[in-house]
């Protein structure tokens, strides 16, 4: 464990942290800038010492609930959040509940990609952001930021145009539930889509039951769109990691009819 820069990071975060940040009165005068470590130590629910010590690179490996007891009294990024544990020598747990919005910068990356389809899905599947391309593609009940791949694939709840593959992805999808529901065992949103699934499906009970393994990557897909007619399209997946949340870009390869559809599909859209 790099003590010197973990306690650097504790000691510029916490200088760099106004008082009204975390509803400390602003009239108490201060020599120094920023909280002082009685502050934050109490923040935390730990020893003045203790906190001191870790400042001072003095003080022993943190645990997991001390590390995430300083992140939400220094008011941590999640990436900060991960940097903080890699200074202590540790990898960093998920959060309690699975991440359901979407960083800006996403979002506008997905208005930068007009001939690209492309979803945000988080790690329940539910469809956090998309941009006008994928409505087209994947039906209009993309804007009533409600959609859960899911429940389309499993309880029909919304148009599934896949014709081709939709096997292979019930596998995908209950390998990344079985995931989230290791990862976020107290997420009570996760757990109502798990039991309503396991109700309304035999199939993917019998899925859940083979504990299936997939990673994300790229896919195939064959679509019968009610409009466009047919198409063969490539699915690529990107993480954002920090949030366990998917960027699924679809696309079609250059000079294919489906490459001309999706790109008149692309500009009725837009």
């Amino acid at each position: 464990m790099p003590r010197q820069e973990l306690a650097r990071f504790l000691r510029e975060h916490r200088a760099g942290l106004h008082p009204h940040e975390v509803g400390l009165p602003t009239n108490t005068p201060r020599r120094t800038p920023g909280l002082r470590r009685e502050e934050v130590a109490e923040l935390a629910h730990m020893s003045v010492d203790y906190y001191t010590r870790l400042e001072q690179a003095r003080g022993p490996r943190p645990s997991a609930r001390i590390l995430d007891a300083l992140v939400g009294a220094l008011r941590l990024t999640p990436v900060e959040r991960s940097h903080l544990f890699r200074l202590a020598g540790s990898s960093a747990p998920p959060g309690t509940n699975a991440v359901r919005r979407v960083r800006p910068q996403v979002t506008r990356m997905l208005q930068r990609l007009p001939e690209t389809g492309a979803i945000v899905t988080d790690a329940s599947y539910g469809v956090v952001a998309w941009n006008p391309l994928a409505q087209a593609l994947l039906g209009g009940d993309l804007g009533r930021r409600t959609t859960n791949l899911a429940r389309r694939r499993f309880l029909g709840q919304g148009r599934m145009y896949e014709s081709a593959g939709a096997e292979e992805f019930g596998h995908i999808v209950v390998a990344r539930l079985r995931r989230a529901a290791d990862r976020y065992p107290h997420d009570a949103q996760l757990a109502a889509l798990l039991a309503e699934l396991r109700a309304g499906s035999e199939e993917f009970r019998q899925i859940w039951e083979t504990r299936p393994v997939h990673a994300p990557g790229h896919r195939i897909k064959t679509l019968d769109h009610p409009v466009a007619g047919r198409l063969r399209l490539n699915c690529d997946v990107l993480l954002v990691p920090e949030d366990d949340q998917e960027v699924v870009l679809i696309t079609a390869d250059p000079g294919t009819p489906s490459a001309r559809i999706l790109r008149g599909l692309a500009a009725r859209a837009a």
